[in-house]
């Protein structure tokens, strides 16, 4: 990982283990209590950190910062990253969403085996351990049932300048409690009837410690333990617990979760004071999410772009899932390369596309193999050309690894060109193709233009030329001649193709922060046209990524693609369009 990225967490951990803060920890092989993992061996891993998302959608450009991060510092310092789902939340989570996570983390080049196990974890995995420890917490007068309804809790919470006010269940004897969180484990009382609280204190300036909820009722079957729960653990309650259990050394979460550190380390602190947890305990540490200009990466708006039908779906290539990107063409390295670039900060920034953008293109550059595409074919006669005579052009598979090979182009009377190359009027500047003009056939012939055909609009159909026959490429007479416009072909017979562009998926740079943000939706998102692409292109595997000349990178698409029906997704441009302008 590149010294620019988290420099403030780096230096944390450098001085963690400087320190030897964490060297006295235990691993038993697999979560354990403080009890458990005290009779295991040292742990053999320096740090252990955790990706931990919740399986109630996909992945998106947002989590890959996450990812990489928490990833990469285990690889950098010698430890493990877990990869963990936090599914505490029975009415939201799917097994579609378990199985699209663990793929894309995969995807990205990241795994989680490490020291002869694998790593992962479910919050669920813990469910036991949890209830076991919230009676712990009732036992030591920590936590209590509160009967009030949630209104009532949500009135007397007080406000920022205001104290809140204590339930009057507040001070239920241990005995009771326990006796309520056990009727409430075995199914005896509806939904909202009742909740486990902690007792921390309710006039604390941070509203996350005026008594938060630690468990809840939920009369609802769960993807992985089905109907053996009917009480669920809140967030702030399983997610320190689970990072305990796992061993984790540094909790690194986004900003939003600052105002929730006192109430994790608060939960730690009690547990292990009560001989459940070991100590030292996980230490939580906030960086600055990614905020991408106009990108939405809510997952609620997301799924609701999906259910509308407003995209194709969570691989639609206009998202910002990772299956969208990947649809997209992106490729991991690229992603990766973004997440580097950005970097890790303690203040929110907005990055814009064309960082990501350009992180692809240094990618692809050096590795994608070239190909020749014309995208609005118009079809060129060369006049003076034999019937039936070819002549093989020869092209480089990578102008810059000649050890890929070469490619070839059949020559022949009848061509495809780029419509915009060719212009009856050329405007000023315009070195292509235009009657009089002479151009380079790429890796062909130089050629002049001696007419063109037109519909009845007077819309260019074909173009008409005649070939300098000692001109081709590599020849001893290509010298001879010296022309301006260099323009790219395809034979008559190249397979037809679907170009599929995209770009922005919305008109404004925050859509996000606006309630009316489906109005401001891009109608010219997407598009589709039928184009030429070089037979090889066409006959190529989905997911095989290409720089088409003059055009920009292309992928097959790895759902649509067919050899017989050839499909390619625009992944970016040759240059950044903004650059560019500046």
């Amino acid at each position: 990982m590149s010294e620019l990225v988290s420099n403030f967490i780096r230096h944390r951990i450098e001085t963690d283990l400087a320190s030897g803060h964490w060297a006295g920890r235990r691993w038993r092989g697999s979560p354990g209590t403080g009890p458990e993992q005290a009779q295991a061996e040292p742990d053999p891993a320096r740090i252990r950190t955790r990706f931990p998302p919740e399986p109630n959608g996909y992945l998106h450009i947002g989590h890959a910062k996450s990812i990489c991060l928490n990833f990469g510092l285990a690889q950098d310092f010698g430890g493990v990253c877990h990869l963990r789902l936090d599914d505490t939340n029975p009415t939201k989570e799917e097994q579609e969403y378990v199985d699209a996570i663990i793929d894309a983390v995969r995807w990205l080049g990241f795994s989680w085996s490490a020291f002869g196990a694998e790593h992962l974890y479910f919050a669920s995995d813990h469910f036991e351990t949890l209830y076991a420890f919230a009676e712990a917490l009732i036992e030591g007068g920590f936590a209590y049932v509160d009967s009030q309804s949630a209104d009532a809790m949500r009135a007397a919470r007080g406000t920022l300048t205001e104290p809140g006010q204590p339930s009057p269940w507040r001070d239920r004897s241990p005995a009771e409690n326990l006796q309520l969180m056990r009727e409430m484990r075995d199914g005896q009382h509806a939904e909202g009837t009742h909740v486990l609280r902690a007792r921390i204190d309710m006039a604390s300036p941070n509203l996350n410690l005026r008594d938060p909820v630690l468990y809840r009722i939920r009369h609802a079957s769960h993807h992985r333990t089905g109907d053996r729960w009917c009480i669920y653990p809140m967030y702030d309650y399983a997610h320190p617990i689970s990072d305990a259990l796992e061993n984790i050394t540094h909790s690194i979460c986004t900003l939003e979760f600052e105002d929730h550190r006192p109430l994790y380390d608060w939960l730690l602190a009690r547990l292990a004071d009560l001989g459940c947890l070991a100590q030292p305990v996980p230490e939580q540490t906030e960086f600055a999410r990614l905020h991408l200009t106009g990108t939405l990466t809510s997952k609620r708006k997301l799924q609701a772009l999906v259910s509308s039908g407003v995209v194709d779906g969570w691989d639609d290539p206009r998202m910002p899932t990772l299956e969208g990107l990947r649809r997209r063409g992106y490729t991991p390295a690229a992603i990766r390369l973004f997440c580097e670039r950005i970097g890790v900060a303690r203040s929110d920034s907005w990055i814009e596309p064309f960082v990501l953008e350009q992180s692809l293109r240094d990618d692809l550059d050096g590795h994608a193999p070239r190909a020749t595409a014309v995208l609005d074919p118009l079809l060129l006669v060369l006049e003076d050309w034999p019937e039936g005579q070819t002549d093989t052009c020869i092209a480089p598979v990578h102008p810059h690894h000649p050890e890929l090979g070469q490619r070839q182009l059949e020559f022949g009377r009848k061509l495809w060109i780029e419509r915009e190359d060719f212009a009856v009027t050329p405007p000023k500047g315009f070195f292509r193709l235009t009657p009089g003009a002479r151009v380079r056939l790429r890796y062909g012939h130089v050629i002049e233009c001696t007419g063109w055909d037109a519909d009845a609009d007077g819309r260019p159909i074909a173009v008409h030329a005649r070939v300098m026959p000692d001109s081709k490429s590599g020849s001893p007479g290509a010298d001879n001649y010296k022309v301006k416009g260099n323009i790219h072909w395809l034979p008559e017979d190249a397979p037809e193709a679907e170009i599929r562009r995209y770009g922005p998926l919305f008109n404004d740079p925050n859509p996000g922060a606006r309630d009316d943000w489906l109005d401001c939706l891009n109608p010219d998102s997407r598009s589709s046209i039928r184009s030429r692409v070089e037979t090889g292109a066409a006959l190529c595997d989905p997911e095989q990524r290409f720089q088409f000349e003059r055009q920009g990178y292309f992928v097959a698409d790895r759902v649509d693609h067919r050899r017989e029906v050839p499909v390619f997704n625009q992944i970016v441009s040759l240059k950044d369009s903004k650059a560019l302008s500046r």
